[in-house]
């Protein structure tokens, strides 16, 4: 249903290939495919009018079908190297949904499937809060706060010349409450309109809005540690059902 007669599509996107952990856009989690995950979480919004999954891999495309999501096409190769940009693959999909279906949307939902720590009403709540502020705001993106000494860039360090040097020079602090906030980007949820997307190509425009999540949903899966601490972190919150 779109929120405001506003139409809203939501992107998955999904490449077949990847080096630090072989297939995981599609490695069982919990006894279910990673990308399931995000599917269901985006499925289960009230709000975007279509949900699909960009991919150029048959066999993600397979499974994505299977858990309800849309794959209209294959993605070209060009849009899924290493290095091939994510706006590439966002600016494909609505081209293609422009030419080939004539759709068009106002909004525009990315969710990377390797960050599935979403809560129930993640989605749903950073949507409205865009449209909420959708005048004063072209972009929203999901942020945390950093609490831990070692991750705030006060306590990021360096080596020069052999010794460990402060790679910010900064004034001391004899305790954590003390340093000034700062906040890490999470790979849950970004939201623009297609036109400023296509004007900057980036979430980070001029008038981008936070959605704040919390810690322990910072982790994106890049590698198999990654996936173990999720799948931990999954199977804790499923016996606590919260």
């Amino acid at each position: 249903m779109a929120l405001h007669k506003r139409k809203i599509l939501t992107i998955i996107p999904a490449r077949g290939g990847s080096k630090g952990l072989p297939k995981k856009n599609i490695k069982l989690l919990l006894g279910r495919p990673l990308i399931a995950y995000t599917i269901k979480q985006a499925l289960n919004s009230r709000f975007p009018d279509k949900v699909i999954v960009s991919t150029d891999s048959k066999e993600i495309a397979k499974i994505s079908k299977k858990y309800g999501a849309e794959v209209p096409f294959l993605r070209p190769k060009k849009f899924a190297q290493d290095t091939s940009p994510s706006i590439d693959v966002i600016i494909h999909a609505l081209d293609w949904l422009k030419k080939k279906r004539k759709e068009k949307f106002d909004i525009l939902v990315l969710l990377e499937p390797t960050s599935p720590l979403r809560k129930d009403d993640d989605i749903d709540n950073a949507i409205q809060l865009f449209v909420k502020n959708i005048n004063r705001a072209d972009s929203l993106v999901g942020i945390g706060e950093i609490n831990s000494d070692t991750e705030h860039p006060y306590g990021i360090k360096k080596i020069e010349n052999g010794y460990v040097k402060s790679f910010i020079k900064h004034k001391r602090f004899n305790q954590r409450q003390q340093l000034p906030k700062v906040y890490s980007v999470y790979g849950g949820i970004y939201i623009s309109t297609p036109d400023k997307l296509r004007k900057h190509r980036t979430f980070y425009q001029k008038r981008t809005i936070p959605y704040l999540l919390q810690p322990w949903q910072n982790y994106e899966i890049d590698d198999i540690y990654d996936f173990i601490c999720v799948e931990a972190i999954l199977k804790h919150r499923l016996n606590k059902k919260i």
